[in-house]
């Protein structure tokens, strides 16, 4: 299943995000994490140093092999040139599965071994470089994610989790119905619940599973604020973490250490992730995917390529209806 953390900036939501990546390999669950945000995070609060974060394989910088694999033999599709971040899959195509080998999870994806057995698979769209500024914006990178997602046939039993980017920016494209759960991580402060607002106005004709997370709290006032606030979409909150301050200063604690309240909460969050997968409905996935790349297509796509994207799109395909991938 696929679960999405959002929030304002400095909200904590790579904080959170990796102590759920944690909770559930620590289950042994199989766990993808995504780092979808413009400040590549998520690989340190996993435990890699800075510098081995630094060297992960990015996802935009291999844009052209993932567009190449993913195509296929899809006979809508001529040209690798000719996708878009938004574009579908349809007969032909190739697709992911998280329980497999496959040129893109082997040149982008990394193996963050956690607590004894315990290890996550770890992909990064990169950060903006300088080779970016002036003739890019940031949706070039995370178009390599949205590609992912839209090809991307999982089941209830593995996650994929992704640590998206500050604020509402994924509306920009279709990115915010691919996910089964979207937790926004809010501070108690009319700030910190902007964001929810946002999504919870945007997203609300799309049917997208939304909880906050209330993160950063003090006592019953913030509390308060919070359900005043988000109502009955407030799930959980959590509190100050001694162990997330002590791996933040480089001196890791086993993951069983963790305070008991907030991994509490990491079980709260796990159970309404698994009670939405069941509400999953991969037709409505898949029209909804073919909608936004539809918007895309007319409103920048089709005069960037120059050709019909409209044409890309297969009728008769749902996702998850789809056969097995096609040998490399």
């Amino acid at each position: 299943m696929k679960i999405a953390f959002v929030g304002k900036g400095g909200s904590g939501k790579t904080t959170v995000s990796s102590l759920f990546v944690r909770h559930l390999a620590a289950r042994g669950i199989p766990v993808t994490a995504v780092d979808a945000d413009i400040n590549q995070h998520l690989g340190v609060a996993l435990g890699l140093t800075d510098e081995r974060a630094a060297t992960l394989p990015p996802l935009g910088g291999r844009l052209g092999m993932i567009k190449e694999y993913l195509r296929g033999d899809n006979p809508r599709i001529p040209s690798a040139e000719t996708m878009i971040k938004t574009t579908p899959p349809g007969t032909g195509s190739r697709l992911l599965r998280l329980d497999e080998d496959n040129p893109v999870f082997a040149e982008c994806a990394e193996d963050v071994r956690l607590d004894g057995d315990a290890s996550a698979r770890l992909l990064v769209t990169g950060p903006f470089t300088e080779d970016d500024l002036g003739v890019a914006c940031y949706h070039s990178k995370t178009g390599a994610v949205e590609l992912l997602l839209n090809h991307l046939v999982d089941g209830r039993d593995e996650y994929v989790v992704v640590d998206m980017t500050a604020g509402s920016d994924s509306f920009a494209s279709g990115m915010f119905t691919r996910f089964d759960m979207t937790f926004v991580v809010a501070e108690p402060t009319r700030k910190g619940i902007s964001v929810y607002r946002q999504y919870r106005d945007y997203a609300r004709d799309f049917g997208v599973e939304l909880r906050v997370v209330g993160n950063k709290v003090q006592g019953p006032d913030d509390i308060e604020f919070l359900r005043a606030q988000a109502g009955d979409d407030l799930l959980v909150t959590v509190g100050h973490s001694d162990w997330v301050r002590a791996l933040e200063r480089g001196a890791p604690k086993p993951f069983g250490a963790l305070e008991k309240p907030n991994a509490r909460a990491l079980r709260v969050l796990h159970a309404a992730a698994d009670a939405a997968y069941t509400r999953r409905d991969w037709h409505r996935y898949t029209q909804q995917m073919v909608h936004f790349h539809l918007k895309n297509a007319a409103s920048w796509g089709n005069e960037r390529t120059g050709v019909d994207l409209a044409a890309q799109v297969d009728p008769s395909f749902v996702l998850g209806e789809a056969p097995s991938p096609q040998p490399v």
